[in-house]
């Protein structure tokens, strides 16, 4: 009984994979905030170096992975593929159930794969200090961490709910040299502006967003990184993916269904995006997007041009959205809390290439409580929506009595989530289901300021 599928250092793939040119659909063009014209490489010199911009509208297939990276990702790629037997046995499933790890990274989730790429663009370019925002905190740790390797200065925004409930990941950004602000801030006009409106505003990823790219812009020396969204990210990501791909290769098995959370929607592209292109070529997959009831973008969002954050001082983006100006509910999954979604993965669900669903916060908790009793390792609670789906999707398994291979992104441990999970195993934790009217009132304020 074989639980965990390695790679060797030698079998890390040497590439990663650029979903763009085989799209069904073409991806809309991003916009210019300023001029409302389709965006100009040149438009995006303020903020990123030329080989992010160069990754972020290309179209070549496979981007080499630089060689620098490879050596930092192996101190802990690849990562490991483990079947959940554990989980499988309490559930009385058929389905054959398997995780990939990302959790074993330094910084505990599966955003280094980003951070160390965008931080060496940076470094080489002669960039000195990276600014980002950060929901849950796994990507401010992650880039203070890829700051640490690669000798760059980090300044983090943390969602000001999130910076409260997880003081522990704020610790670990100061441990590796960066700094890290509540968001709303008063270092920013975008902060200033947001607590003058609301002194007890309790942040919002696109809030966040706002302050670090204000940040960027007004620095010499200093550009902005994200974690999530754009192309570029994703495409660094999908070193998961193809991973996992050579992992089944070796035990000679498919995943019938591929699982993720999805916020802005890095590690569903990243383990995604892979199965994807074998979808597109004729295999039969379904990859599934877990997504918050109370920030339901892919289930409930209308596809649409709008800005990446409340300022509106990104470029407008075509995807789905419930409104640049949504305030999403204080829920635990920090990192879930965005009011709009990856365009590749957007088109793709318009494209009917992608499924969504949506769940309430404590029957995720349920089924990350089950899932650590089961298997010891303790979720985040953006990982926990995963596992809910996947639950889901054994217990369907089950009712069939068909086997069925599936396959989720365990995106992070949930060390520095304790209290959350505190909070529920005390019964006093609130779910938080988007009422339809909040839903229909953004949208109409999004589609009001499309007319102005």
């Amino acid at each position: 009984m074989e639980r965990k599928i390695f790679l060797s250092e030698d079998e890390m793939p040497r590439y990663w994979y650029n979903i763009l040119p085989e799209l069904p659909t073409p991806l809309k063009p991003p916009l210019n905030p300023q001029t409302k014209e389709p965006l100009k490489p040149e438009d995006l010199k303020a903020i990123f170096p030329n080989a992010i911009i160069e990754q972020e509208m290309s179209n070549q297939k496979e981007i080499p992975i630089p060689e620098k990276v490879l050596e930092i990702y192996s101190l802990w790629r690849p990562t490991p593929l483990v079947r959940a037997y554990n989980l499988e046995k309490a559930l009385g499933t058929p389905a054959k159930i398997y995780y990939k790890n990302e959790s074993v990274s330094p910084a505990g989730s599966h955003k280094p794969n980003t951070a160390i790429a965008q931080a060496y663009y940076n470094k080489i370019e002669g960039i000195t200090t990276l600014t980002t925002e950060t929901g849950a905190g796994q990507w401010g740790s992650a880039l203070a961490l890829a700051g640490a390797l690669l000798g760059l200065n980090v300044r983090v925004y943390m969602v000001k709910v999130s910076y409260e409930q997880k003081p522990f990941r704020r610790s670990m950004i100061h441990l590796w040299g960066a700094e890290v602000y509540p968001s709303p801030s008063d270092r920013t006009e975008a902060g200033r502006r947001a607590l003058k409106e609301d002194p007890n505003n309790p942040g919002s990823l696109g809030l966040a967003i706002s302050e670090a790219v204000e940040d960027a812009a007004t620095h010499n020396n200093t550009n902005y990184a994200l974690g999530s969204v754009l192309n570029h990210v994703l495409l660094h990501q999908t070193i998961i993916g193809l991973e996992a791909k050579k992992q089944f290769e070796k035990i000679g098995d498919y995943p019938d269904v591929v699982l993720a959370p999805c916020g802005g929607g890095s590690n569903l592209g990243g383990i995604g995006l892979p199965f994807i292109r074998d979808k597109i070529n004729g295999k039969d997959v379904r990859v599934v997007a877990i997504e918050p009831a109370s920030c339901p973008t892919l289930t409930k969002g209308v596809f649409t041009y709008d800005y990446g954050d409340v300022a509106q001082m990104t470029p407008l983006l075509y995807m789905y959205t419930l409104g640049h100006k949504f305030m999403p509910p204080k829920i635990h999954a920090g990192g879930l809390r965005y009011h709009g979604d990856s365009p590749i993965l957007s088109q793709l669900r318009k494209d009917g290439l992608l499924d969504a669903v949506a769940y309430k916060q404590k029957e995720v908790f349920e089924a990350g409580v089950l899932f650590a009793k089961t298997e010891g390792v303790v979720p985040a609670p953006e990982t926990c929506h995963a596992i809910k789906g996947v639950i889901d999707e054994a217990l369907k398994a089950k009712e069939e009595g068909k086997e069925k291979t599936i396959l989720f992104c365990f995106s992070g441990h949930g060390h520095f989530d304790m209290a959350s999970y505190d909070l529920y195993l005390s019964g006093n934790m609130e779910d938080y289901e988007l009422p339809e009217e909040e839903i229909e009132k953004s949208i109409k304020e999004l589609e009001l300021n499309k007319k102005l």
